[in-house]
Protein backbone atom coordinates (compact mmCIF):
# COMPACT_ATOMS: atom_id res chain seq x y z
CA UNK A 1 0.00 0.00 0.00
CA UNK A 2 1.30 3.13 -0.74
CA UNK A 3 -0.15 6.68 0.16
CA UNK A 4 0.00 9.55 -3.30
CA UNK A 5 0.55 12.83 -1.99
CA UNK A 6 -0.22 15.51 -4.90
CA UNK A 7 0.51 18.94 -4.58
CA UNK A 8 -1.26 21.15 -7.87
CA UNK A 9 -2.61 24.16 -8.82
CA UNK A 10 -6.30 24.64 -7.76
CA UNK A 11 -7.60 25.66 -11.15
CA UNK A 12 -6.42 21.79 -12.38
CA UNK A 13 -8.03 20.07 -9.98
CA UNK A 14 -11.31 18.95 -11.60
CA UNK A 15 -8.61 17.74 -15.04
CA UNK A 16 -6.91 15.57 -11.88
CA UNK A 17 -10.21 14.25 -10.96
CA UNK A 18 -11.37 13.58 -14.56
CA UNK A 19 -8.55 11.42 -15.12
CA UNK A 20 -8.15 9.68 -11.94
CA UNK A 21 -11.64 8.71 -12.21
CA UNK A 22 -10.81 7.14 -15.73
CA UNK A 23 -8.13 4.75 -14.42
CA UNK A 24 -10.92 3.45 -11.20
CA UNK A 25 -9.41 5.93 -8.35
CA UNK A 26 -12.34 7.70 -7.03
CA UNK A 27 -11.02 8.16 -3.55
CA UNK A 28 -9.25 10.92 -2.32
CA UNK A 29 -8.60 13.81 0.20
CA UNK A 30 -8.07 17.18 -1.01
CA UNK A 31 -7.24 19.99 1.30
CA UNK A 32 -6.67 23.56 0.25
CA UNK A 33 -2.85 24.45 1.18
CA UNK A 34 0.09 27.47 0.55
CA UNK A 35 3.66 26.67 -0.10
CA UNK A 36 6.57 27.95 -1.97
CA UNK A 37 8.46 26.02 -4.56
CA UNK A 38 10.94 27.21 -7.21
CA UNK A 39 8.09 30.32 -8.29
CA UNK A 40 8.96 32.05 -4.79
CA UNK A 41 8.68 35.54 -5.22
CA UNK A 42 6.50 35.53 -7.66
CA UNK A 43 3.15 37.57 -7.92
CA UNK A 44 1.01 35.60 -8.84
CA UNK A 45 -2.92 36.56 -9.79
CA UNK A 46 -5.45 34.17 -8.57
CA UNK A 47 -9.12 34.59 -8.92
CA UNK A 48 -8.55 38.84 -9.82
CA UNK A 49 -6.42 39.23 -6.77
CA UNK A 50 -2.94 39.89 -6.48
CA UNK A 51 -0.51 37.21 -4.22
CA UNK A 52 2.79 38.10 -3.55
CA UNK A 53 5.58 37.15 -0.46
CA UNK A 54 6.15 33.35 -1.87
CA UNK A 55 3.33 31.65 -0.37
CA UNK A 56 0.70 30.36 -3.28
CA UNK A 57 -2.64 29.09 -3.34
CA UNK A 58 -2.47 25.16 -3.51
CA UNK A 59 -4.59 22.08 -3.57
CA UNK A 60 -3.28 18.79 -2.08
CA UNK A 61 -4.60 16.03 -2.62
CA UNK A 62 -3.81 12.05 -0.30
CA UNK A 63 -4.42 8.70 -2.64
CA UNK A 64 -4.35 5.66 -0.55
CA UNK A 65 -3.79 3.36 -3.50
CA UNK A 66 -2.70 -0.32 -3.19
CA UNK A 67 0.54 -1.45 -5.57
CA UNK A 68 -1.30 -1.98 -8.82
CA UNK A 69 -2.32 1.28 -8.68
CA UNK A 70 0.19 3.53 -7.86
CA UNK A 71 1.44 4.07 -11.47
CA UNK A 72 -1.81 4.82 -12.84
CA UNK A 73 -2.42 6.87 -10.37
CA UNK A 74 0.94 9.56 -10.69
CA UNK A 75 0.33 9.04 -14.70
CA UNK A 76 -3.28 10.39 -14.07
CA UNK A 77 -2.36 13.16 -11.55
CA UNK A 78 0.55 13.98 -14.18
CA UNK A 79 -1.65 14.35 -17.23
CA UNK A 80 -4.53 16.13 -15.51
CA UNK A 81 -1.85 19.08 -13.62
CA UNK A 82 0.44 19.31 -15.78
CA UNK A 83 1.02 22.62 -17.58
CA UNK A 84 4.25 22.82 -18.96
CA UNK A 85 5.07 25.67 -16.35
CA UNK A 86 7.30 26.07 -12.98
CA UNK A 87 4.44 24.79 -10.15
CA UNK A 88 3.01 22.67 -11.52
CA UNK A 89 3.15 20.69 -8.60
CA UNK A 90 4.86 17.45 -7.35
CA UNK A 91 3.94 14.00 -6.93
CA UNK A 92 5.10 11.93 -3.29
CA UNK A 93 4.91 8.29 -2.81
CA UNK A 94 5.30 7.59 0.96
CA UNK A 95 4.99 4.08 2.23
CA UNK A 96 1.01 3.40 3.83
CA UNK A 97 1.81 1.35 7.18
CA UNK A 98 -1.37 0.45 7.57
CA UNK A 99 -5.36 0.97 6.48
CA UNK A 100 -8.34 0.71 8.99
CA UNK A 101 -11.63 1.17 7.74
CA UNK A 102 -13.89 2.57 10.66
CA UNK A 103 -17.08 1.15 9.58
CA UNK A 104 -15.98 -2.57 9.75
CA UNK A 105 -12.81 -3.01 10.68
CA UNK A 106 -10.71 -3.88 8.10
CA UNK A 107 -7.27 -3.85 7.60
CA UNK A 108 -4.80 -3.52 4.68
CA UNK A 109 -5.41 -3.42 1.25
CA UNK A 110 -9.15 -4.21 1.23
CA UNK A 111 -9.78 -1.12 3.73
CA UNK A 112 -8.72 1.18 1.09
CA UNK A 113 -11.88 0.30 -1.23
Amino acid sequence: MKLVIAIIQPHKLEAVKRELEAVDVNLMTVTNVVGQGRQKGVTEVYRGAKEAGGLINKVRLDIAVNEDFVEPTIAAVTKGAHTGSVGDGKIFVVELAECIRISSGERGGVAIG
